[in-house]
């Protein structure tokens, strides 16, 4: 059902604003965190920062839904995942989990704020242990480090 409507590309800057519109949106509603940092300066950060250390899968809705997802990963590691608050809980975020582990070398890695309930239910549904807790000085939020093995790398 979700694979027809929506289509997942690689990153392109023509996507750059509304992604990052998305994906704040997708924050300040996790976290209660607003965001203070101006548009351009998050779209910087995007096209300087994360596409070149990252695959950049975006997801596409049907029609004029634009970017409804995306995900930022390397094979150890899922750096970020943001999914449209009016998209959650459709099977999206599923879909960009499964393409980063089957991309991974057997272990994937990644943080999430303490606040984040929501993200936090979804990554260990999906077989993610909670490794480590921290404090991330930026947001001045608690984190948890999570790690994924198929279960042949558990092994």
């Amino acid at each position: 059902m979700v694979r027809r409507e929506m289509n997942i590309v690689e990153y392109t800057h023509e996507y750059g604003r509304e992604l990052v519109r998305m994906w704040r949106d997708s924050f300040e509603q996790a976290t209660g965190v607003v965001d203070p940092h101006p548009l351009d300066e998050q779209l910087r950060y995007l096209e300087e920062k994360v596409v070149p250390r990252n695959q950049v899968l975006v997801v596409l809705g049907k029609g004029r839904a634009g970017v409804i997802a995306f995900m930022a990963s390397t094979p150890e590691i899922i750096s970020q995942l943001y999914v449209h608050i009016g998209h959650q809980h459709k099977g999206i975020g599923s879909t960009l989990v499964n393409a980063a582990k089957q991309r991974s070398h057997g272990r994937l890695r990644l943080y999430t704020f303490r606040v984040n309930k929501g993200a936090r239910r979804f990554y260990e549904r999906h077989g993610f242990k909670v490794i480590g807790h921290g404090f991330e000085e930026k947001w001045q939020l608690e984190d948890i480090e999570y790690e994924w093995s198929a279960p042949e790398a558990a092994t």
